[in-house]
């Protein structure tokens, strides 16, 4: 049965992770959620929440992401203002939360309700929806980030001469990474496990399409044929060395991501003989000033994102199962979780 949400105004409706007493976790949806089991802050009527990567390790009972129990899962949220005593965000306002360890060491968002504090909304700008803003929350926010970590080291389309790789980029983070490049006017290749999806990165901008076999195939060498000027990267791991032993002399590489991985097999040959910088991304933890930067440019662009393309939307009862097709990389761009009615 599909869960509603629950008929009485104070309860939500959520996915619980709990201890099950024997040192390990239980996931198992509630719907008699009490407003005090939130805590307290600004209550928001969650409206749309996303799968994302940590969401579906914490779903499934990864150690790594759930950092405290009991949780309700969802690093992005995006709704209503329900009760507030904050002027700034009085009842009836459409804000978005994304980051700040919710999901992670306190309730997060794949709940009907959400309780904030103030100092980590941010007001969705008037041109997004707010299916909108979920579908672009986190994975769009790092996309962006990476995006102008490159700009910021200077590469531009003007000067370019080599593509810039894109790794995961039928994901979520690569998708919207993808678009983004190729809307600045850079030439993309699109590195994929799923080389199928090669139509769908094209129409997102990409100039070609790259498998990530191949890529791990090439060889184990300290340097590699300069072939990118810059990257944006979401696996780490042999990937994202083999990524910086092709970055071209003076490149950069913008890493996001540890799909494949944390340990990282390279060697200091990219940085010292080409000058290779290697830009960490953290869209946990960022100066509201610059999430709002980074909204506003979304907002400006929001005509030309293509939204029905880069992202399909499930209900509620849906994201434990889906969970596991996230982490086993067959779903496509952003995975957006509408709250029940």
């Amino acid at each position: 049965m599909r869960p509603r949400r629950c008929s009485l105004a104070n309860q939500a409706s959520a996915w619980w992770i709990a201890d099950d007493g024997s040192g390990g976790r239980t996931t198992h949806f509630r719907n008699d959620i009490a407003s005090q089991e939130l805590g307290e802050g600004i209550r928001v009527r969650v409206e749309f929440s996303a799968l994302n990567y940590k969401d579906a390790l914490a779903l499934t009972g990864s150690p790594g992401v759930v950092r405290t129990t009991p949780l309700v899962p969802g690093i992005d949220a995006a709704g209503t203002v329900e009760e507030s005593s904050d002027p700034r965000f009085p009842q009836g306002t459409h804000v978005v939360v994304t980051g700040f360890g919710y999901g992670e060491d306190r309730h997060g968002g794949l709940s009907t309700t959400m309780v904030v504090a103030p100092e980590h909304l941010v007001v969705i700008p008037e041109a997004l929806t707010t299916g909108q803003a979920a579908t672009f929350g986190t994975a769009g926010f790092t996309a962006l980030l990476a995006v102008h970590a490159l700009l910021n080291h200077g590469l531009t389309p003007e000067t370019q001469k080599l593509p810039i790789a894109v790794t995961g980029a039928a994901g979520a983070v690569g998708s919207f990474a993808t678009f983004f490049l190729a809307s600045q006017g850079f030439a993309v290749h699109a590195i994929t496990g799923r080389t199928d999806e090669a139509p769908y990165l094209m129409d997102l901008g990409a100039s070609e399409v790259i498998s990530r076999q191949e890529v791990l195939g090439w060889p184990q060498r300290p340097l590699l044929p300069e072939k990118f000027d810059g990257a944006v990267d979401q696996a780490g791991g042999e990937l994202l060395a083999k990524l910086l032993a092709s970055t071209a002399t003076g490149g950069a590489v913008a890493a996001s991501g540890l799909a494949g991985g944390m340990a990282l097999p390279t060697t200091v040959a990219p940085f010292i003989l080409r000058g290779v910088t290697l830009v960490g991304v953290n869209s946990v933890y960022q100066d509201m000033s610059v999430r709002e930067a980074l909204w506003s440019e979304c907002a400006k662009h929001s005509s030309s994102v293509p939204w029905d393309q880069i992202s399909h939307t499930i209900p509620l009862s849906e994201a434990r199962d889906t969970a596991e097709r996230v982490l086993a990389g067959l779903t496509r761009g952003r995975v957006v979780v509408e709250m029940p009615a």
